[in-house]
């Protein structure tokens, strides 16, 4: 039987250990996120309004700035421009996915490296690279702290991740190697993935399908991550492994929701945290 990897506790704990080093009357250490939504996504409002419960829960500063749908991508570039020159202004995070008309690679790669708290720039992507000190995506970055919170060593151990975006599966596997795993990605044109899952100590799951991974791709206490945020025939949510049936043959487990996705918000509290330095002036 599986043990849960509670991604709420966790997330609750490095919140509260942030906020306990935030002064809310000091206005010179408070840092202070901007937040940049483009349009009128549904999704991207949710995922913006429980960041900003974030910043308030750990006393960072929010700015909100909402765009309509036909903004330009001029006058998005000029947004951020003015943001990376504010002394004021710690991080930038414009959220995902922007309007087709937008160029998003642009736009992610105007935001000065030192405010980018969502770890997308090149050069934040070359330094996590060559194991240089860095802004980590959130996400890989959240799998890790979690995956230590519990214990779980990492050390030789072979670890096969389902995806290869910029976002999670190549950070993560960056992210795996550091801490001297044996890591194989796969993807779309993998073949055979099940051969692969079945020698895995540790999946990482970012396929984006439901219930893709099933209990006989799985060994016996293998530890499970699932990031895969989908819904089934039924509408329920539901992640990229079939939960109930893997779960006794795990050893560690993520729900979802409840596991990754608030390790994801923690981590970019934490990147605010120290995009202000704060700890440098203590």
């Amino acid at each position: 039987m599986a043990v849960i990897l509670d991604g709420r506790k966790v997330s609750s704990l490095i919140k509260e250990e942030i906020r306990s080093k935030i002064d809310p009357f000091s206005d010179e250490m408070v840092p202070c996120l901007a937040v940049i939504l483009v349009g009128n996504d549904n999704a991207s409002r949710l995922y913006v309004r429980n960041k900003m419960k974030a910043c308030m829960l750990t006393h960072i500063r929010s700015l909100q700035f909402n765009l309509p749908e036909e903004t330009g991508e001029d006058e998005l570039l000029s947004l951020i421009e003015r943001l990376d020159a504010s002394p004021d202004v710690d991080g930038i995070l414009v959220q995902l996915p922007l309007p087709e008309s937008i160029d998003e690679k642009k736009i992610l790669e105007r935001i000065d490296p030192g405010k980018d708290v969502d770890g997308f720039h090149p050069i934040n992507k070359g330094r996590l690279f060559e194991g240089s000190d860095c802004f980590v995506p959130c996400t890989p970055a959240g799998i890790i702290e979690l995956l230590k919170y519990y214990n779980i060593d990492l050390d030789g151990k072979n670890c096969v991740i389902v995806g290869r975006s910029n976002i999670v599966g190549k950070p993560a596997a960056f992210l795996l190697l550091k801490e001297n795993a044996t890591v194989t990605i796969c993807h779309s044109h993998s073949k055979n993935i099940r051969k692969y899952l079945q020698n895995a100590d540790i999946i990482v799951s970012a396929v984006g399908k439901a219930r893709f991974i099933t209990e006989d791709m799985v060994k016996s206490n293998a530890v499970i991550i699932d990031v895969g945020m989908n819904r089934d025939e039924h509408g329920k949510l539901v992640g990229d492994i079939d939960y109930e049936k893997i779960f006794p043959k795990a050893s560690y487990i993520t729900p979802v929701p409840g596991g990754v996705g608030p390790m994801t918000i923690a981590m970019l509290m934490k990147n605010v945290f120290k995009a202000r330095g704060i700890e440098k002036h203590k």
